[in-house]
């Protein structure tokens, strides 16, 4: 079990009786008197997993109370939204192998807005990033991003709606994103003129507003993927889910490893071939291989672009490299969609 052991749970605690009814009612285990270790795990939300001791059975549980503390309605409506969330992406026979998003179990307003799921075994995606980072190990992320891209490829086309996207949608995000970089001041006014710029030259590109919407992870990170065997993935942490571009997804992917490989210190351009192989891996999920890889290329620069500045605005981001960050969002962002049918080795998506 990943995490720091903090203890148990009393047995007079409430989430011992919530936990208590999730692993009798639905996971069939019926110890008289369980009890439950408990874990803390990293996230962004204060996020535990539980161990009941006598028959090993594991539940994870997000809390949204800390975060909206005191205003508990708001966070209750959080973990029911997930909770929907997760059970809408189900319904399209996102379950098992290979892909797999996992199991809502319960929730509740009154033990600090929980939302509990199931645990799912696997490798996180930032630990396959990282054999490559760190350890060079390519063949092994290469392995995993074909997974990944098959994954989002399923989830996308059984999810498109036939209405087209709205790309003003991407492009409010990103003025809420660029907003907050000038009133941190990690950017400055003539940077922030830039950018609005080169997104107003995106908005007027026809191919931004051509395809379905589908329903999105809306949080594609590294940390919200996990792998088990063979081509299984798992989804988890769908709190941002929505309907969209799907390039909302693959470009966070793409805008995530070339994070990656810069922060780890490498040559950017190390970032490159695990990109192009990810798109391309990606693309092969539809009847036309290359005309998608075409238009795949053409519009996944913003959305990296897009993901590279969410990353600059981040308190643990250094200035310096918010600054690089930045730089490179800028020379993707000049690439104006314009489709690119360049070799997979020499594609340069990295910036």
């Amino acid at each position: 079990m990943n995490g720091k052991y903090v203890g148990y749970v009393a047995g007079h605690d409430p989430l011992n009786d919530f936990l208590s009814k999730i692993i009798r009612d639905l996971m069939d285990v019926r110890e008289p008197r369980p009890a439950f270790r408990a874990f803390r795990l990293s996230g962004s939300n204060v996020v535990y997993a539980y161990e009941e001791k006598f028959s090993g059975v594991k539940v994870i549980c997000k809390f949204y109370g800390p975060r909206f503390a005191p205003d508990w309605d708001k966070a209750a409506w959080k973990a029911r939204q997930e909770y929907e969330g997760l059970e809408t992406l189900r319904r399209y026979h996102l379950v098992g192998s290979p892909h797999h998003v996992i199991r809502p179990l319960g929730f509740s307003r009154d033990i600090n807005g929980v939302l509990a799921v199931e645990y799912y075994s696997g490798e996180e995606f930032s630990h396959a990033i990282a054999r490559a980072t760190c350890h060079r190990d390519d063949a092994h992320l290469f392995w995993r991003l074909k997974a990944l891209a098959y994954f989002l490829a399923t989830q996308h086309n059984r999810t498109a709606n036939g209405t087209l996207v709205d790309f003003d949608a991407d492009c409010g995000y990103f003025n809420t994103v660029t907003g907050r970089l000038r009133e941190t001041h990690r950017i400055g006014q003539c940077d922030l003129d830039e950018l609005s710029s080169l997104r107003d030259r995106w908005r007027d590109r026809p191919q931004m507003w051509q395809d379905q919407q589908v329903w999105l992870h809306g949080d594609a990170t590294p940390a919200n993927f996990l792998f088990g065997d063979g081509m299984d993935v798992a989804a988890i942490d769908l709190e941002r889910m929505k309907r969209g571009d799907r390039m909302f997804d693959v470009g966070r992917v793409a805008g995530e490893l070339a994070h990656a490989f810069m922060r780890a210190g490498c040559d950017r351009h190390r970032a490159e071939p695990f990109i192009a192989h990810f798109l391309w891996q990606y693309s092969c999920h539809f009847p036309d291989r290359e005309g998608t890889f075409e238009s795949v290329t053409a519009r996944v620069p913003y959305y990296m672009a897009l993901n590279l500045l969410r990353i600059a605005r981040n308190d643990y981001i250094d200035r310096d490299y918010g600054e690089r960050l930045v730089t490179h969002a800028k020379k993707l962002l000049r690439t104006f969609g314009e489709a690119t049918s360049a070799p997979l080795e020499t594609l340069s998506l990295a910036a």
